[in-house]
This record gives structure tokens, C-alpha cells and sequence, in this order.
């Protein structure tokens, strides 16, 4: 735990610097500067990250022009190796998400078997899809109708996904006793 008593020290600081302190003096402001979101946005950002290296990292291994490799063709659409290179690297990134949203954002302390599979299937779950809708449809739907640049594609889903998932583990999968009616 001595990684999140970092992270809540150098939040900390951060917010104590004056420009920070007179921001979160503006009652809009101080409700999307809480320690939740900021904590949100910062770890989606590093899972982002973690979703883009994955990829990036998989295209060097696949040689030049790898999106253009088709595996194979199911009626007119073709299962093209970038959708196989977003779907590892979104299962790197779900990995590295569910763990920090546990610990650092939503912050559920329980590591009970109940518990924690509850969590992690309703993470799983939601994930899932974010990613049948997002990463694999309109990922798909950008390359090949709009015909943008992989990268600009996954980015443009990218935001998309942050907001859904967020909601969907504040509401659901984290959700604390007694917020149920809330």
C-alpha cells in the first residue's frame, strides 16, 4: 500500500499550490477536481497509455504495412490484424485498470473472494461492452468507412470510452454501501 500513500501525497501537493487552491475555491471547479475523479482521469490516462504502447509495440512486431494484413474474411468484412492488435491491448489495459480503479480511485479496500469476484466480473463485463461498442465497432467503422489513420481512431474512441466506463464504475461496479439511492 505504499504506492497509494505516495499517490495521495503527491496529490497532495499538487493541490496545495496556490493556483490549485484558488481553482478548487470555485464550487464547479472543486466538484471536478475531487480526489475520485482527478484519480479517474489520471490512472485512464496511464491506462490509455498502457492500451496505446501495447498496440504500437505489437504494429513493430507485425512488419510494415500491418494494417493492411487481413486474417481472414467473414462475407465482406475483413478481420484485419489491427482489430487482433486492439484487442490484446485492450485486455492489457483492462488488466492494469480494474487494478487501479480498485485501489487508487474507487478505492475498495475488500479482497474477499465474494467480493472481489463481484467486482472483477462486473469490471470484466462492462468492459466488455465498451469494447464490443467502442474499441471493435466504431474502431472498425472509422477505419474502414471514415478511412482515418489507426492511431487518430483509436483516440477518437479513446474518450468515448473514458466517459462510459467511468460511469459504469461509479454506478455499478464500485459503488459503495448506501449509494445505491443516491
Amino acid at each position: 500500500m505504499k504506492l497509494k500513500v505516495l499517490y495521495e501525497k503527491i496529490y497532495s501537493k499538487v493541490f496545495s499550490i496556490p493556483v490549485f487552491k484558488a481553482l478548487l475555491k470555485i464550487p464547479f471547479v472543486e466538484k471536478l477536481l475531487q480526489y475520485e475523479i482527478v484519480s479517474y482521469l489520471v490512472f485512464g490516462v496511464l491506462t490509455t497509455v498502457v492500451n496505446f504502447v501495447t498496440y504500437m509495440v505489437m504494429g513493430i512486431f507485425a512488419g510494415e504495412n500491418y494494417e493492411e494484413k487481413i486474417l481472414f474474411t467473414i462475407g465482406s468484412f475483413d478481420f484485419q490484424l489491427i482489430l487482433l492488435m486492439n484487442a490484446v491491448a485492450w485486455i492489457a489495459s483492462v488488466l492494469f485498470s480494474f487494478i487501479t480503479n480498485k485501489l487508487f480511485v474507487f478505492e475498495s479496500s475488500s479482497w474477499k473472494g465474494k467480493v472481489f469476484i463481484k467486482e472483477f466480473l462486473s469490471f470484466i463485463g462492462a468492459r466488455v461492452i465498451s469494447f464490443l461498442i467502442f474499441e471493435e465497432l466504431i474502431f472498425a467503422l472509422l477505419i474502414n468507412i471514415l478511412h482515418l489513420n489507426d492511431l487518430i481512431a483509436k483516440l477518437a474512441v479513446a474518450i468515448f470510452v473514458v466517459i462510459f466506463n467511468y460511469i459504469a464504475s461509479k454506478l455499478v461496479i464500485f459503488r459503495k454501501k448506501g449509494e445505491k439511492d443516491a
